[in-house]
Formats: structure tokens, C-alpha cells, sequence
């Protein structure tokens, strides 16, 4: 990466403020950011006091490479490193229950998740069962945790989630299919090493994918009923970056700047949830991906346009959405979508509207609805998914 190529080069003309620039609101997490910088985990690891390491990733990761690296990186340190690999796409408390057993085998006492979002969110759901106990359910909610848990350090590998700034893990019961989101500001990473270099690897499907669930989470939490002066200020800075970058990966994915702007794009956005949460785009994907099995970030990225004109019906949301973009919103996401030749609707995904109904009494359920600016129940939401159902 080239000296240019820093945060303050990359958010320069953005208007934020340094505190924000600077990830002042995450959970107490330093961040480290650059090309190159995965190299420095087993610094991090022991400066945050890990002996015997679990490092948490998937078969993808597996494949390019990652996992053997960061585990040679830590025995080259004299560190004892566990690599658990086998986390699934969209993580229920099965992949939990598997990543503790393998804590527990290696005896671990420091955990890195290594991967995307369902990578670091199993390293969480692993922190909570094996420090505190019980079930994934038992933290539903938020600051359940009754002990100290271990120390943890994040190294995303996709630029979606930003689940590397959250103090959440998002994790699915294995027999429901209902998302739980169990946060705790003692399940936040101590460090979250941002390496844009790390996200080359990426095929094209994954980069389309996470880059539009970081779009998603920038547009929504700009908006919610949570939002405030701090985590407006992480959305817009998210959303200049991401709408930028994701062009950028699209057409020249091996260019490093443009994946440095989409990492750290995500990164404010999940930053930017923590501080505000989100709202019926994701309510409405969930269900998608749980009957359907939609990819969470095509789920989402068709049901955002939607519900951006739902939301611009008050005026206020609507000014919120003009601050954060000058045009029309909801038309630049569907251009992205476009651009990224995802469907632009739920007729594309081959989705038959007999199902409507089951799909709102879902969505109606999610945790996320109740923080969408503009109220919605089973008749809205049902009135989202119809209007997703052709473009």
C-alpha cells in the first residue's frame, strides 16, 4: 500500500470529525489499519495477553490460505495456535457449539476470528458459551454476560458485516432459524486489524455480496430511531466510501485503494450500528435467507430501495436520507444493484407471492423492525414485499 493510502487520506474531503475518523465510539477497540498489517497479529496478541490461541475462520478462508498464515505468523512468535475452520455461512448455535468444542480442546485462552461476518460472529458466540455458559439465547439482548471474557481480536476478510467495530453476535438458532442478537461491550474486539490486502482473495460474488450488506448498514442506521449526531456522522462517512469503493471493486477488483475504501467503509458502518442499530430492509432479508436461502446481502440490497421510499414518506427521514446522499437514494441503490447484476427483485430471486404473508409475520418478528423510523407491522412489511415482488 502506498503512503497515500491511509484513513485520513481516504475519508480527506469527507468532512468528519477526527474523533470519528479516529473509531473514538467503538467498544474499545484499536484499530489497525493497512496493507500488510495481519503481520503484526501475534504483536497484538500478546500485548493483549494470548498464549494459546484459537484463531476462528471458515473453509473459504481455509482455501486462500489466511488460516495457515495467521497460525504460522503466531507459532513463528512462540505462540500456540488452534485453528477452527468449519464456520458456515449465516452461523447458528450449531457452528457455536463445534467452535467451543474446539476451544476447549486446545485450551485456549485468546481468541481471533478470521473471516467475514459469520466468522467473527461465531468467535463471539464461542467467547459467551465458554466464559460464561448456558445457551446463545441466554445473552439475547444486551450486557448478559455476568463473568469477564477472553480477550479477542478481529481480522476481517470481506468488507460487509463491520462486525469488527460491534460489540454484537449475530447467530441463528439452529432449529427456529431466528437471528439473535446477543451483544456485550465485554464481547468486543480488544483490536480489529483492517488489511485491505487481505480482501483480494475474494471472488466476485462474496465482494458483491458483503459490499452491498456495508451499503445497507451505512443507508439504515443513518435513519433509525436509535440515530444520533455521533453514529450519523460514522453512516455518512460509511456510505461516501462505500458508494464510491463498491464501483471501484467492481471494476478493477484487484485495485487496492478501492478495497481499502470498502473495508473501512465497513467498518464505520458497523460502527455506526452500535451506535444507532438497524431497520426493516434487514427485518424483511432475514426471513429471505432463512426460508429461501438468499444471500444475505442480495436479500437485503432488494428490499433497501423499498424501504427507502417507504421511510422518505415523513419528511423528516427524508431530509436525514438527502443528507447523506444528494439525489435520489433509493435509485442510486438499485443502480448499484444493477451494476453488481444482482436482481432487483424478489420475482428475480424466484419467490412466488402465495408466500407474502408468512414473510411479513417473519419480518414482523425481527428484532431490527422495531428500530425503523417509520412504524412497521405485518401489513407494511407485507406491503414492502409486494412492492419488491417486480421492478
Amino acid at each position: 500500500m502506498t503512503a497515500e493510502i491511509t484513513i485520513s487520506a481516504l475519508t480527506e474531503g469527507f468532512g468528519a470529525p477526527e474523533e470519528v475518523q479516529a473509531f473514538a465510539h467503538t467498544p474499545g477497540t484499536e484499530i489497525v489499519f493497512g496493507a500488510g498489517e495481519v503481520t503484526r497479529l501475534p504483536e497484538l496478541c500478546r500485548k493483549y495477553g494470548g498464549a494459546r490461541i484459537l484463531i476462528v475462520s471458515d473453509p473459504g478462508i481455509a482455501k486462500a490460505g489466511h488460516s495457515a498464515r495467521a497460525k504460522s505468523l503466531l507459532e513463528a512468535a512462540g505462540l500456540m495456535a488452534t485453528v477452527f475452520d468449519d464456520v458456515r455461512e449465516n452461523p447458528t448455535t450449531e457452528d457455536v457449539r463445534l467452535c467451543v468444542q474446539a476451544a476447549k480442546e486446545g485450551e485456549i485462552d485468546f481468541i481471533v476470528g478470521l473471516g467475514g461476518g459469520s466468522s467473527l460472529d461465531t468467535a463471539k458466540g464461542c467467547n459467551f458459551i465458554l466464559t460464561n455458559g448456558g445457551h446463545m439465547r441466554d445473552y439475547w439482548g444486551v450486557n448478559k454476560a455476568e463473568k469477564p471474557m477472553l480477550p479477542f481480536i478481529a481480522v476481517p476478510t470481506t468488507a460487509g458485516t463491520g462486525s469488527e467495530c460491534q460489540s454484537f453476535a449475530l447467530i441463528a438458532d439452529s432449529e427456529t432459524h431466528m437471528k439473535m442478537a446477543c451483544g456485550d461491550k465485554k464481547a468486543a474486539a480488544k483490536a480489529a486489524i483492517l488489511d485491505p490486502e487481505l480482501t483480494l482473495t475474494q471472488p466476485r460474488s462474496v465482494t458483491v455480496h458483503t459490499g452491498m450488506d456495508a451499503i445497507t448498514h451505512a443507508v439504515e442506521t443513518a435513519v433509525t430511531k436509535k440515530r444520533s449526531g455521533t453514529s450519523f456522522a460514522y453512516s455518512k462517512l460509511a456510505f461516501s466510501l462505500l458508494n464510491e469503493g463498491f464501483e471501484r471493486v467492481l471494476k478493477s477488483p484487484n485495485e487496492l485503494e478501492g478495497r481499502a475504501q470498502m473495508l473501512l467503509g465497513a467498518a464505520y458502518a458497523g460502527t455506526a450500528i452500535e451506535n444507532s442499530m438497524l431497520g426493516a430492509a434487514h427485518a424483511c432479508a432475514n426471513p429471505l435467507t432463512a426460508k429461501y436461502g438468499i444471500v444475505h446481502g442480495e436479500a437485503v440490497g432488494v428490499m433497501m430501495p423499498h424501504v427507502v421510499r417507504f421511510n422518505s414518506e415523513d419528511k423528516e427521514v427524508s431530509s436525514q436520507y438527502a443528507e447523506l446522499f444528494k439525489g435520489d437514494l433509493a435509485a442510486r441503490i438499485e443502480e448499484l444493484l444493477s451494476e453488481a447484476a444482482m436482481p432487483l427483485s424478489l420475482s428475480g430471486h424466484s419467490i412466488s407471492g402465495d408466500s407474502l404473508d408468512e414473510l411479513a409475520e417473519a419480518a414482523a418478528k425481527q428484532w431490527t423492525a422495531q428500530f425503523n423510523p417509520r412504524e412497521v407491522g405485518f401489513a407494511p412489511l407485507k406491503a414492502l414485499y409486494q412492492g419488491a415482488m417486480s421492478f
